[in-house]
């Protein structure tokens, strides 16, 4: 039970959500989590300098080019967890490579046990990466002692066990459904093509993909160059996230886009690697001159983006003043299909209503072993967890039907449905009747029906494990909702 209780609250809810908690009293909660998620590329960047120092011994000209990727599809996607732990390895790659030359080994075998761990509490994948990455980089270094590969990677490999710690913190606190979510879409060249064209996908696909086909095509040049050469130490962990994005599969125990995740600092590290010899300022003026304009541009275009994103959120966020305290909403959003680029990023909007009103929505997430949180209300199934909130055209294979959402939900349950996207008045059913609506959202009243819970008792309490006393500060639900 003991190792049951530590596994839920430190994987199940990530360190960003820790974070979020600690900074809540001071600032309020909304701000607190904008603020740490704000922090994320910055750590990002402030790693992959500091990675490109220590390896080259100061800032090579292609290091700006890198660092556009701490916005890149993961962060884009919402991944935030996934982000910060991200952040965390590239960092611990440079923390190795630096002790490497400081510090005797046992150092770092001592000390990477407990950093793996703090990589794991803020995400399981981003911990994955960093001993990835870190094996890479001693094998690089290993292989220049004068070891053959083989030798260099069997001397790499004990060096990197400490780094374990974690895994054997999840199998002792390992229930039955840790690993029950689906994997598959494994090798799928057509997807993996997509996600390397869509690396820094934000809004605008014809400039996107042309900005990732420079970061492509500088990687090639390099490889082909006689004048340019990559740094080892980061070659060798690039490659092996190159081979890590082939290998994974786009879903693993109910995390989404896993293959995706791994690309973008596998790049980084590969552009971060690249290095002109010394005497060739000319080509390293031009490199810098290219690296710096194509970062004050993705800069530029990137705040355009998210302001257009706000924007279009904010407009959506006005039917949250409407719902009643504690509540229960039932949330369509007509989510387009995954290769609409210009996505407006509102699928799990209505998380910021449970944090503002306490209400209980249904796009939530629920994976198995992956959430503190579980809806357990079974009269609420199917609409109880995410993805029941997304309608997708009918285009799409397996997505909702709008139609019938709206004639099957429970009416015990739910006292508003909110949709987003759709046209006012597009739930036409009898027992629904409008009651506030704008150009992006409508918000209905389910008229008055038997209640399956007590008035006085807010379903956001009720229904969810985990749930805090509206008296007790910001819950384990409010603080997923706006860290997910």
């Amino acid at each position: 039970m003991i190792w049951e209780t530590f596994f839920s609250l430190t994987n199940g809810w990530a360190m960003l959500g820790w974070l979020v908690l600690a900074l809540a009293p001071l600032i309020g909660l909304e701000p607190a989590a904008r603020v740490v998620v704000l922090l994320i590329p910055t750590l990002v960047v402030a790693a992959m300098l500091w990675l490109a120092r220590e390896v080259h011994g100061r800032i090579p000209p292609t290091a700006l080019m890198a660092l556009p990727l701490a916005y890149a599809a993961p962060f884009q996607l919402g991944f935030v967890n996934f982000s910060l732990a991200s952040g965390l390895a590239i960092a611990g790659v440079a923390l190795w490579l630096r002790l490497s030359r400081r510090a005797p080994v046992w150092v770092r075998v001592a000390l990477f046990g407990p950093l793996a761990c703090a990589v794991w509490l803020c995400h399981a994948f981003g911990w994955a990466m960093l001993g990835l990455f870190v094996f890479g980089a001693e094998w690089a270094q290993q292989r220049s002692s004068g070891k053959s590969w083989l030798r260099a990677a069997v001397a790499a490999a004990p060096m990197c066990v400490p780094m374990m710690m974690p895994a054997a913190l999840a199998a002792l606190g390992a229930g039955g459904d840790r690993l029950a979510g689906s994997t598959g879409l494994w090798f799928n060249a057509p997807l993996k093509l997509y996600w390397a064209m869509s690396v820094l996908r934000e809004r605008w696909q014809v400039y996107d993909i042309a900005c990732i086909a420079v970061i492509w095509v500088l990687i090639a040049v390099a490889a082909r160059s006689h004048r340019l050469s990559f740094s080892p130490a980061l070659a060798v962990p690039a490659t092996l996230g190159g081979l890590a994005f082939l290998a994974l599969p786009a879903f693993y125990a109910g995390a989404s886009c896993v293959d995706m995740r791994m690309l973008p600092m596998t790049l980084a590290l590969a552009v971060l690697a690249i290095r002109a010899p010394l005497g060739e300022d000319r080509l390293a003026g031009r490199l810098a001159v290219l690296s710096t304009g194509f970062f004050a541009m993705r800069l530029l275009t990137s705040t355009i983006a998210f302001a257009l994103f706000a924007r279009e959120q904010a407009a959506a966020l006005r039917a949250v003043d409407v719902f009643r305290e504690g509540a229960a909403v039932l949330v369509l959003v007509n989510e387009p299909a995954a290769d609409n680029w210009d996505n407006p990023r509102l699928s799990h909007i209505a998380g910021l209503a449970t944090a503002r009103r306490r209400v209980f929505t249904n796009e939530q997430w629920a994976l198995p072993g992956q959430q503190l949180v579980h809806p357990r209300h079974p009269r609420a199934a199917p609409y109880d967890r995410d993805p029941s909130q997304l309608i997708y055209p009918a285009t799409v294979r397996g997505g909702g039907d709008f139609d019938h959402a709206i004639a099957s939900f429970d009416r015990a349950t739910f006292d508003y449905v909110w949709t987003i996207g759709f046209a006012k008045g597009r739930a036409r059913i009898a027992d629904l009747y409008l009651i506030w609506s704008d150009d992006r959202s409508a918000v209905y009243r389910v008229r008055s029906r038997q209640r399956a819970w007590k008035p006085e008792e807010p379903l956001s309490a009720r229904y969810w494990q985990g749930s805090s006393d509206s008296n007790r500060g910001p819950s384990v639900l409010e603080t997923d909702a706006l860290t997910n």
